[in-house]
């Protein structure tokens, strides 16, 4: 079995993983700038284009609620197998689509590929990894997200630049009538890479020890952390089962159980600032907001690639931070700087005299993407993956991912409307507002869970309430 190569390094593993983020954040934001030509092409209404671009996001909570249970059954690997397949699927379907229908039927596809490895790839990360390394090791599929991005932006944009170039070769590729299918079509690449790349990943040695097979799971975290801390490890987890012995598959209603209450409130908290402040708007739509403040289509498209680089620059940041700093500090300072960055993105919007100001707009939107990177982007990925107990972390994880997807769905859905209706100021101070308040709920909520196991947070969190 792959599970068992002698020559596997466990690092190697971790960031074949990660990769997931890549597939989803390269997958999802080439149709950032698709969606200028789709619009166009298909002379779509404000709805219709946040129809488009949100039935990514209600695929993709069907399948965060799916994946939790599937990974439990089938197992990590197995789930994020059939994950790399269907991104495969979508972006052929997306890319030669001859119609609206078709072309939302490729984004669907591509949003079951995205809920599937928001689910199990953090998952797989968080069980295999050492505690003192667990928050970077799961912030690496969060880097891989925004590297996939910034590099998606940089690709519609490199498209947008070729068109000027007059070479016979180039002709050939009609970029210029075909260039959002070329954008689309480009994320059967990385799909194929990962899906081949994952012939070398082992299971999950937590998931191993949860259907009985303790050898297995022995041999993998002895060569991930080593003998003895392998051994310290599966004394855990058997300790953890043993408390779990006898009872059924993990359901939605044991969610609701007293012990796992505030646990389960930590996590739709969390889940909810993540996506109610704005960030998946401001990432689908970029390209469409820096064209409403007068940018021309060539200066909108490297602006969004400035926003990418700021991305994954600031999760590099989170990366060294959160196994120093810590959760919590990172996600409160880092909500309330979205906050300030999100009230000056208003200001821009309605500047001196009621005049919009692109500078301070541009440097709003910089700053808030920064500021989400290095808090709730990266670190609420982390907590989940923490602070529930094993055996029903899947399932959990798939609840507080399904209500931060349908939060998601709503303001993708809604983003077009706001901004022709109720104007750029307002649609960001609306944002600024949700940022405020969770600032304020976190502040009493969040516990901090760096460097301490998975079973030893089981046992302070859930078990002592």
């Amino acid at each position: 079995m792959v599970q068992d190569k002698p020559g596997l390094s466990p690092i190697g593993t971790i960031l074949i993983v990660a990769l997931s983020g890549f597939l989803m954040g390269f997958d999802g934001s080439l149709f950032t700038g698709a969606l200028v030509f789709v619009k166009s092409q298909f002379a779509l209404t404000e709805l219709q284009l946040g129809w488009t671009t949100s039935s990514h996001t209600i695929t993709a909570t069907i399948a965060i609620f799916l994946a939790g249970p599937l990974a439990d059954r089938l197992g990590r690997r197995t789930v994020l197998r059939a994950a790399a397949v269907v991104f495969i699927a979508s972006a052929l379907v997306a890319s030669v689509a001859n119609n609206l229908t078709m072309l939302i039927v490729g984004r669907m596809l591509s949003g079951f590929g995205v809920g599937a490895v928001l689910v199990a790839g953090p998952m797989y990360i968080a069980e295999i990894s050492p505690p003192a390394l667990r928050g970077r090791m799961v912030t690496f599929s969060q880097l891989f997200i925004v590297f996939g991005t910034a590099l998606a932006f940089t690709s519609n944009y490199t498209i947008i630049r070729l068109e000027d170039f007059n070479l016979d070769w180039l002709a050939t590729l009609h970029l210029a009538e075909w260039n959002w299918r070329w954008m689309l079509g480009l994320g059967v690449l990385p799909g194929l890479l990962y899906l081949f790349a994952l012939l070398w990943v082992p299971e999950s040695p937590r998931w191993l020890a949860m259907h009985g097979r303790f050898d297995a799971a022995r041999r993998i975290l002895q060569r991930a952390h080593g003998p003895e801390a392998a051994e310290a490890e599966l004394t855990e987890v058997r300790a953890s089962l043993s408390h779990e012995a006898g009872k059924s598959d993990a359901s939605l209603r044991d969610l609701w159980k007293p012990e796992l209450r505030v646990v389960l409130g930590i996590g739709l908290v969390v889940g909810v600032v993540q996506q109610i402040t704005g960030i998946n708007s401001v990432l689908a739509y970029a390209t469409i907001i820096f064209k409403s403040t007068g940018a021309d289509s060539e200066t909108s498209f490297m602006q969004t690639v400035l926003l990418g680089i700021v991305n994954l620059l600031s999760t590099i940041v989170a990366l060294l931070l959160i196994d120093r700093v810590g959760r919590r500090p990172l996600l409160i300072f880092g909500t309330a700087a979205m906050a300030a960055s999100l009230l000056l993105t208003a200001y821009g919007f309605r500047a001196a005299g009621g005049a919009l100001d692109p500078t301070l707009v541009l440097i709003g939107l910089l700053a808030f993407v920064a500021s989400f990177a290095v808090s709730l982007g990266p670190v609420m990925w982390v907590l989940l993956s923490e602070i529930f107990p094993n055996r029903v972390r899947a399932l959990a994880i798939s609840a507080v991912g399904l209500v931060n997807s349908l939060v998601c769905v709503v303001a993708q859905l809604v983003f077009p409307w706001q901004m022709t209706h109720l104007g750029g100021a307002s649609t960001f101070l609306i944002y600024a507002l949700f940022a405020i308040l969770g600032v304020v709920v976190l502040a009493r909520i969040l516990p901090e869970t760096r460097g301490r196991s998975l079973e030893e947070l089981e046992e302070s969190l859930v078990r002592q309430q």
